[in-house]
């Protein structure tokens, strides 16, 4: 079968093509002829190599897919073939908390992941694709879509009224504002870009800023809130823009530690957690059954994945380049 490789660690641009056997259905497996795939940043720490819990080599990139059943194991009992799934993120992360053997098993790191023609999964760790939903946009939810889920649903306990803060306007900060403002949150939304600051409003951001224009930011979403803060921040960036979200987040607020985008060697002063009793905690993507409500949630509200753009599989590796430009808003895919 046709897919692609990690094999070193010299970054995305040296992702090989490949023709590797079909892999073989065990008897507590489903085999997927994949149809779609979604890139994520941690896709870029992968392939760099040393990526945490992450690093097998030679391994198929990409967690997010979708397709459909084209085989199952003489043990499954809950699916059947021609059934259209998607594999989770974190293979052996099925409910509850996770362990340390679950988290190394994420697809296109620990584990093969979904950029190829077919892939082998446990029954335990697929999803129903929704009705509603096509192959392409169900792909792009097990990791992004899921994230923001387990941050603001699950570990924040969203509420209506409450005020959030998104950084930039990539996959998570999308599936967010989404997510918010089906809640009745109400949003803030930092870009550099004047004409992302303006699709997001028209998505349903309350306020925007630029932080071009604004270099110090949070004092712009302090105003912006009356001097209170936000409730929470899904924050993206990392080290380079922690120490601005901690300032301002209200007192007793949640910052939902994501991402590493901006400066990641960057030193963070912790006194505004301290004095604010603010809860800062580490969201690494989420458990199937999250990925399960998440689904319920996005159906139920008629919510469709914002996609930027499709790639064919043979594009591929252009499909890395576009993300890393940074020019996109919303989800990059490829369809097989």
């Amino acid at each position: 079968m046709r897919a692609y490789q990690v094999q070193t660690a010299d970054g995305f641009e040296q992702i090989a093509r490949v023709t590797v056997p079909e892999p073989e259905c065990g008897p507590d497996d489903v085999r997927i002829r994949l149809t779609a795939a979604s890139l994520n940043y941690r896709d870029f720490g992968v392939a760099d190599g040393g990526y945490y819990r992450n690093n097998a080599c030679p391994v198929i990139p990409l967690s997010d897919g979708a397709g459909v059943i084209v085989e199952v194991g003489a043990h499954v009992s809950q699916w059947q073939v021609g059934q259209r799934v998607s594999p989770i993120f974190v293979r052996d992360w099925i409910d509850g908390p996770p362990s340390d053997a679950a988290l190394r098993t994420c697809l296109g790191g620990g584990v093969d992941g979904v950029l190829a023609e077919f892939g082998v999964f446990p029954q335990s760790s697929v999803v129903a694709v929704p009705d509603a939903f096509t192959d392409v946009q169900a792909a792009t939810l097990p990791c992004a879509g899921v994230t923001a889920w387990h941050a603001l649903v699950v570990s924040g306990n969203l509420q209506a009224g409450q005020r959030v803060l998104l950084l930039g306007t990539g996959g998570v900060s999308i599936f967010a504002l989404q997510i918010a403002k089906a809640m009745g949150a109400r949003v803030v939304v930092t870009s550099s870009s004047d004409e992302k600051l303006a699709q997001v409003t028209s998505m349903g951001a309350d306020a925007v800023v630029n932080y071009r224009t604004h270099p110090d930011w949070h004092k712009e979403v302090m105003r912006l809130t009356d001097g209170v803060g936000v409730d929470h921040v899904v924050e993206v960036g990392g080290p380079g823009t922690l120490e601005r979200s901690l300032k301002c987040t209200r007192v007793g607020g949640h910052v939902h530690l994501i991402g590493l985008l901006d400066s990641p060697t960057a030193r963070v002063g912790p006194m505004a957690a301290v004095m604010n009793l603010i809860t800062v905690r580490g969201i690494y993507v989420g458990s199937r059954e999250m990925h399960k409500q998440l689904l319920r949630f996005l159906d139920e509200k008629n919510i469709s994945p914002l996609i930027d753009r499709r790639f064919g599989f043979d594009q591929a590796i252009d499909a890395y380049r576009y993300l890393a430009s940074g020019q996109h808003m919303g989800k990059v895919v490829i369809e097989f």
